[in-house]
């Protein structure tokens, strides 16, 4: 099943509303995490990998 730019879009959305969540000092290696694979999605590379 091919991905496609409106699931990375959603997934993404669902990333920085959970991102927003974490605030706790313990839960700041999670939200760096998060925060990294946010980064990845946004990417240029990442978008030319999905054909978008």
């Amino acid at each position: 099943m091919p991905v496609k730019k409106k699931d990375t879009d959603r997934a993404l959305s669902l990333l920085e509303e959970y991102c927003k969540k974490l605030r706790r000092p313990e839960e700041q290696l999670l939200k760096n995490a998060v925060k990294k694979v946010m980064g990845i999605f946004k990417s240029s590379l990442f978008q030319a990998l999905l054909g978008c």
